[in-house]
């Protein structure tokens, strides 16, 4: 499905009518079916604001989100969200925090429990299945997110920051899942994140916003072909560009 961001603003005021912040400044992004793009930008820009909006978390000031040339008036069902901070539920077990999507659409216990191991043992979890959330370790939590996610089939995932509270090798290595996951299943994925490295090495295209209010300022293909290396002198043309363009947003910003 092709989405469609058009004419988004979002100013958020301070329920008086006295004071408001402007987080987005009329954004129009068309995101190709089966697309991996990552949102790279200043902290406070809008980033999130945008996945929030296309989630329907939020509703913006004027503009709407198109999918196929529709607008889009509810989300669910057709757009996934992965958090940041995981967003498990401490009091269910991995099958269980699995399940809950399919829960919401009334799929019957036994057939949630089965697709629930399936999307388990396919994600390197098997075995895992009745432990809870505070036996596991990061990366471990954000398999079962991405797999609550991914379990009832939307068309559009969107990611914010999914990898930022981890180590270095734990979030290498969950890149490299995320990016086998995307290749089996060509879901569009909407990516924010704050590390250059992890959007080149992930993404078809990354557009970059500017200070907030928050607008595209940079779009860029990423033409390396995968499995990517890190170290190559493509790899750090793309990552130069792309620090290039956050270190002007910065001097502008002051």
């Amino acid at each position: 499905m092709t989405l469609e961001l058009r004419n988004l603003r979002k100013t958020y005021t301070d329920g008086t009518g006295e004071g408001s912040v402007d987080a987005l400044s009329t954004i129009n992004l068309t995101v190709r079916e089966g697309e991996f793009l990552s949102v790279v930008g200043p902290s406070g820009c809008g980033k999130s604001t945008m996945l929030r909006i296309i989630a329907g978390l939020e509703q913006p000031t004027t503009g709407a989100v198109f999918i196929n040339g529709e607008q889009l008036e509810d989300p669910w069902g057709r757009v996934g969200f992965v958090f940041q901070e995981y967003a498990l539920f401490p009091w269910r077990t991995v099958s269980e925090n699995v399940e809950f999507g399919l829960e919401l659409k009334n799929i019957p216990g036994k057939e949630r429990r089965r697709k629930a191991l399936e999307y388990i043992n396919k994600f390197g979890m098997g075995g895992f299945e009745d432990t809870y959330p505070r036996d596991l370790s990061g990366g471990m939590k954000q398999r079962v997110a991405i797999a609550r996610t991914l379990i009832t089939n939307p068309s559009i995932i969107l990611m914010d920051e999914p990898f930022g509270s981890l180590d270095s090798q734990t979030r290498n290595a969950l890149q490299e899942f995320l990016l086998t996951v995307w290749q089996n299943s060509r879901k569009t994925i909407i990516f924010v994140t704050h590390n250059i490295d992890e959007a080149v090495f992930l993404s078809q295209r990354v557009i970059g916003f500017s200070d907030r209010p928050g607008s595209i300022k940079l779009s860029l293909e990423i033409g390396i072909p995968a499995p990517r290396d890190r170290t190559s002198a493509d790899f750090n043309r793309y990552r130069k560009e792309i620090l290039s363009f956050l270190q002007q947003q910065s001097t502008a910003g002051r």
